[in-house]
């Protein structure tokens, strides 16, 4: 069974193809500037990389387009389109359906229902997904979504301390998002570990980032909220915020509330606080040549990391893992050793170099005398919702 497996963007489409019998990548691929008058569209087969510049109106051409790629006769991996058994897409919020669904008409509105709350996010996954159900149909669409790991937090750790009808009718609830990153820590730790029992806490730390408690493969906390805006501070979003202060700064800045909210969606984070750049890579250059504006950012970052790293090791009573993935997590020693130094009194001892010396490979940096071990696992979200997928189709999901 083959599964394309879609990220969208706006104006962009990025794929990788699965063979799932043995879970490799066939491919990968990416279509950029869609709707201008010429979209770059490239694919990537093994060592292999072949670009072509074309019109893309939309994203059913993309995807047309990327399957026209991947069966051309030369550099191709597939002898026709319908080797493709379904498109699986990485989605974000679904309201009232979570898990993995099949995309209907029902799927779409509730996302639809939603934008308000994930306007960077949910717009151009419905548009896309409407889109591709018209024009592609003999294609099953799979929504597989980032809250559907996170469906066995405990209520406690659920709710917010708002009326319980905002819950229940509105969805007011701390959803968890990055559920297919914290999912595959998951997996891959209980498979390093030869273990199912572990106390684990997974720090995805990225463009946006967030901290999940999981126990027996299953999590119970979830630093995100209703919102991919909350929890940690973000690239460029605000993080928690007290919802408060949104009337007084529309009254001292002469702001609406929509632009205040995209100043918090945009302009906040690494980037409004360290006024320097959303990359946390510029912000630590600039900080370590004397910024003090980014040396708060970093530290503010580092702070709300560890502020999470503690409430989890009181949630599960200590932790077997700490494991660091995404682009920052998996790449940033500094954040890293940042994260846990000074945590030896609770059994937290990272080793300086094994952590200085580990960039983007999957690789333990705990000294010999941590009772915690502390791991470097690069993440594989795309290949979660492959398997999602194909539980789908099998109807074992």
């Amino acid at each position: 069974m083959k599964i394309l497996v879609a990220n969208l963007g706006s104006t962009s489409f990025k794929y990788s193809l699965f063979d799932m019998d043995g879970e490799k990548v066939l491919a990968r691929g990416w279509v950029e500037r869609i709707g201008e008058a010429v979209s770059p569209c490239t694919v990537q087969i093994g060592e292999t990389k072949t670009e072509i510049r074309v019109s893309v109106p939309d994203h059913a051409v993309a995807v047309r387009q990327c399957l026209t790629q991947l069966t051309d006769t030369k550099t191709g991996c597939l002898a026709d389109a319908s080797e493709v058994s379904a498109i699986g897409f990485k989605a974000v919020l679904g309201g009232k359906y979570s898990g993995v669904q099949r995309v209907t008409k029902d799927v779409l509105d509730s996302m639809e229902e939603l934008n308000d709350v994930m306007p960077a996010h949910n717009p151009p996954y419905v548009r896309a997904m409407r889109l591709l159900a018209e024009r592609l149909p003999d294609i099953p669409l799979a929504a597989a979504f980032e809250t559907g790991f996170h469906q066995t937090i405990p209520d406690r750790n659920r709710y917010y301390g708002v009326p319980k009808e905002w819950a229940e009718k509105h969805f007011v609830v701390r959803w968890g998002f990055h559920g297919a990153s914290h999912r595959y820590i998951a997996e891959r730790t209980a498979e390093i570990f030869q273990r199912n029992d572990l106390r684990i806490i997974s720090c995805h730390l990225g463009g946006s980032s967030s901290l999940c408690a999981i126990r027996n493969g299953k999590s119970v906390a979830a630093s995100m909220g209703t919102s991919s805006q909350t929890g940690l501070f973000h690239n460029n979003r605000v993080g928690d915020f007290d919802p408060f202060i949104a009337p007084y700064l529309m009254r001292k800045l002469g702001k609406t509330h929509e632009e205040l909210l995209t100043i918090l969606a945009t302009q906040s984070g690494l980037l409004g606080l360290s006024g320097v750049s959303g990359d946390l890579r510029d912000v630590m250059t600039a900080a370590n040549n004397g910024n003090s504006r980014a040396k708060l950012a970093v530290d503010v970052f580092v702070g709300d990391i560890r502020k999470y790293l503690g409430a989890y090791l009181v949630e599960l009573g200590g932790a077997d893992a700490i494991v660091f993935t995404g682009g920052i997590g998996e790449y940033q020693p500094a954040v890293r050793r940042k994260t846990t130094e000074g945590l030896e009194q609770l059994g937290i001892v990272p080793d300086s170099i094994k952590n200085e010396t580990v960039f983007g490979t999957e690789s333990p940096i705990h000294a010999a005398t941590s009772q915690t071990q502390i791991w470097v696992v690069p993440t594989h979200e795309e290949l979660i919702v492959a398997r999602q997928t194909k539980e789908l189709l099998e109807g074992k999901s």
